[in-house]
């Protein structure tokens, strides 16, 4: 699960309320997550006589990427405690002309969406500026999967004009001034330049054998950003940014979504008009749609299934007062009470079946809450007849001298291929498109 670190002092200040670190780890088990660490660090390592500060670092489930930074842990949390409701967000429309981004059609040959909305008017200080930057690089390991599904990037509107376009491009025809340099560099160049870099080198197979890369244009032919790599130095966004103008790219057009709803509901907080977004018309072969979605769907389920599949015993009334602390609306359906009407926010990506939302109805109740029962039916063990003649067969095998081995499913082209004395491309192998590590780059075909 993705560990968060947050500091005691901002959240017990954001909560309202002080916690002893016992009281904060019932409390985080009660909400479904966990309190894994408690440490002491420096405010400011690069600073000797900077002031300790204590850090909780948090286990969170991996689908719920509204609570990977301080901003969403917190108003979770206070939801949970009954201390405020779930906000409505919203994606409206400005005064004026809407800013439109355009997807070129040759993006389809390395990263084909992308999605786009405006912050309006946001308020950055130090703490809420960090936040920003680390939810991005959480939602870029997480859900982007190191930025191969899906990366995103924030830009200073003031320093650009739409439309934007999105569009690809061979890297030597690519050309502008990266993230933190003082000259500019060719996309080409850029893979050389970050070959060595700790932070961007694992992201470079990405699209380094690609014909073209993915950049973003604004009006003037501004280079915004070269996804999923690095931003542009121009549209460098500070303490002083009053508009953010944020694009997702990626290959997964939902995660797209997702990623993009999670960082406007989040920060959205920050904004004069809070909890909302501008919206930006996003056009795709000649079809225009507009983002962010900031979408609420509605599901029914019966009080009596969640009563049973948690063993317990409660009215659909006490059931929707759960729900809503868990950031979900719910009321008990109009025309037939048996059943509760469940609103799901965007924030709530993590619910898509209503097995989703009788675990959260669990989590609010309680678990040490629910009453240990002896199974109504009784059964005897005893093992299969297949796993009994295989541990016949494996003592027999073994005593005739053979060694039982079992192998991995996957393996290194060497060991198929050179080690073989035979060509990579003669074997009948299937290939891994990104391995995480050279011991494993194809499937196993054959045992040696």
């Amino acid at each position: 699960m993705p560990t968060i670190s947050v500091r005691k002092d901002l959240l017990f200040e954001q909560l309202g309320e002080d916690y002893s670190d016992a009281e904060f780890d019932e409390l985080c088990f009660n909400f479904g997550i966990e309190l894994d660490e408690v440490v002491s660090e420096k405010l400011d390592p690069a600073e000797d006589d900077s002031p300790e500060v204590i850090i909780y670092r948090i286990e969170v489930p991996a689908n719920r990427y509204d609570l990977l930074c301080l901003e969403g842990l917190s108003r979770g949390l206070q939801i949970f405690l009954k201390k405020i409701t779930a906000p409505c967000y919203r994606s409206l429309k400005p005064n004026g002309p809407l800013h439109r981004f355009i997807i070129k059609p040759e993006t389809a040959q390395v990263r084909p969406f992308a999605v786009a909305a405006v912050l309006r008017n946001i308020t950055f200080n130090k703490v809420s500026y960090k936040s920003f930057i680390d939810l991005q690089d959480k939602l870029h390991q997480n859900l982007g999967r190191r930025r191969a599904l899906v990366s995103m990037g924030t830009h200073d509107l003031d320093t650009v004009e739409g439309p934007f376009t999105y569009e690809a491009h061979p890297p030597d025809e690519i050309k502008f001034k990266p993230l933190n340099q003082k000259k500019e560099y060719t996309a080409r160049e850029m893979m050389d330049l970050y070959s060595g870099d700790s932070h961007l080198k694992s992201y470079l197979p990405i699209i380094r054998d690609k014909p073209v890369y993915p950049v973003i244009y604004d009006r003037n032919r501004v280079i915004l950003s070269m996804p999923p790599i690095v931003n542009g130095e121009h549209t460098k966004i500070t303490l002083d940014t009053k508009n953010v103008f944020l694009d997702v790219t990626g290959t997964d057009l939902n995660k797209c979504k997702i990623v993009l709803d999670t960082l406007v509901t989040m920060f959205s907080c920050y904004c004069d008009n809070q909890f909302t977004a501008e919206s930006v018309e996003v056009e795709k072969d000649g079809k225009v749609e507009l983002y962010p979605e900031l979408k609420y769907w509605d599901k029914c389920v019966d009080a009596k299934k969640i009563n049973s599949k948690i063993g317990i015993d409660i009215k659909p009334e006490a059931i929707a007062n759960l729900l809503c602390k868990m950031c979900l609306q719910a009321v008990v359906d109009d025309t037939d009470h048996k059943f509760i009407k469940v609103t799901i926010p965007p924030t709530r990506a993590d619910v898509i079946h209503e097995c989703d939302i009788i675990e959260d109805v669990a989590i609010a109740y309680g678990f040490n809450e629910i009453t240990k029962e002896f199974p109504r039916t009784n059964t005897i063990a005893q093992q299969l007849a297949i796993n009994k003649l295989s541990d016949l067969l494996r003592e027999e095998l073994a005593q005739a001298g053979y060694t039982e081995a079992l192998t991995f499913a996957l393996c290194s082209r060497d060991d198929v291929g050179v080690k073989l004395r035979k060509k990579i491309t003669e074997i009948p192998a299937v290939h891994i498109s990104n391995p995480k590590t050279v011991e494993f780059q194809v499937i196993q075909f054959l045992v040696v």
